[in-house]
């Protein structure tokens, strides 16, 4: 059973619109898995019939647009079978006397579909989880909760509850050019944009010398690991060949020269998203994070672009974004040496003024960056 993410308050239209592409977006993860499973969409839920419950579930649960997945016994909307998958459920949990538990159920359909309510299911289920496992019922802050959805043809019990991410389904929200790096703000970046709706389309600028071969492989693995939430989506990377415009940004400026490179491959970007139809960029700095990133300094590596550029992280601390990318998976391989550190002066300038960074830029660099951009090579995952 898996309920819908942030989309619930829309019109039925488009609420159903999302939630088919929801199911679709389900069916293409389960496959890519190797889980057999029936995708329905028969009201407001997903319904997943497999024989890998549980493995569904968390599968599901990884994918934008979702709420929670929830394995669950199917049975007749019957008290009788109904009583039979709680006795069933909490013997296999297991669910011993120590953990404290609720019962949660809604009875769904006409009056007259069934001859017992809510109120009966809970008083039943409640007696036979207390008869199993001896616990105790906390109704505020239980251990578990029994979920049980009863409608007019079929009931569903279930004692597990995966969180999904929610936010909306992928593409709904158009492209969006991503700058990736394979370090930790990056792939967390691209999949809040991912979890927004839009399909985040991946860009990595080749640091030529000033990277390497380790930098590259990082920075391709995260957006793997990343592309795996989004099954249906073309995550391919752009990768730019960026050598040439970091030998020109060193040889050029000093003091501004993090902001130039930043410049440059804002310009990078919007050249790829002309390719693809984006319609914005988008980077995972955060306010004041580095030098780079103070306000002034955002400032003026934004006046590089023309498109709107979005900063998913801009509010957030780095703490949160570590335990973001360990959740993502992207974090073991976020924390090899970066190529870039070796590119930064000495005493980078932190408080930059356009005309500052304009003096000692090298002449047509974001020109020549935008038209990389629109030279990527299509990577592969």
């Amino acid at each position: 059973m898996i309920g819908h993410g942030d989309f619930g308050t829309k019109s039925s239209g488009v609420r159903a619109q999302m939630a088919e592409r929801v199911a679709r977006d389900v069916e293409a993860a389960l496959e890519a898995d190797g889980i057999a499973a029936a995708v329905e969409r028969p009201w407001s839920r997903i319904v997943v019939r497999t024989d890998r419950p549980r493995a569904a579930a968390r599968v599901a649960a990884t994918l934008p647009g979702i709420a929670f997945a929830r394995p669950a016994v199917a049975v007749d909307p019957e008290m009788t079978a109904i009583r039979t998958a709680v006795r069933r459920l909490a013997t296999a949990g297991p669910h011993d006397a120590s953990e404290t538990y609720a019962v949660d159920s809604d009875r769904i359909g006409p009056a007259d579909a069934h001859d017992f309510s809510s109120r009966d299911v809970d008083v039943e289920a409640g007696r036979v989880v207390g008869e199993v496992t001896g616990a105790s019922v906390d109704l505020d802050d239980p251990d578990r909760t029994y979920r049980i959805e009863v409608r007019e043809r079929e009931a569903f019990v279930s004692a597990t509850r995966f969180e999904g991410p929610g936010g909306l389904p992928v593409g709904t929200q158009g492209r969006v050019a991503v700058l990736v790096s394979g370090g930790l703000d990056s792939p967390v970046a691209m999949w809040r944009l991912l979890r927004r709706g839009c399909v985040a389309v991946p860009v990595y600028v080749d640091l030529g010398a000033y990277g390497g071969a380790d930098h590259r492989a990082r920075a391709l693995e995260a957006v793997r690991t990343v592309a795996e939430r989004a099954p249906r989506a073309d995550l391919r990377p752009r990768i730019v060949d960026g050598g040439g415009l970091v030998d020109r940004v060193v040889e050029s400026a000093e003091h501004t020269r993090m902001l130039s490179l930043r410049r440059a491959m804002l310009a990078a970007a919007e050249g790829v998203a002309e390719t693809v139809d984006a319609h914005s960029v988008a980077t995972g700095e955060a306010l004041g994070q580095k030098s780079s990133q103070t306000g002034w300094n955002l400032a003026v590596t934004d006046a590089a672009a023309s498109l709107p550029v979005h900063r998913p992280l801009l509010t957030e601390d780095k703490p949160d974004i570590v335990a973001m990318a360990r959740e993502l998976g992207t974090y073991t391989d976020a924390t090899l040496p970066v190529g870039c550190d070796r590119i930064a002066p000495a005493h980078p300038e932190t408080n930059a003024t356009l005309d500052d960074v304009l003096d000692a830029e090298p002449d047509g660099l974001l020109d020549t960056a935008r038209e990389a951009g629109r030279s990527a090579e299509l990577g592969s995952l």
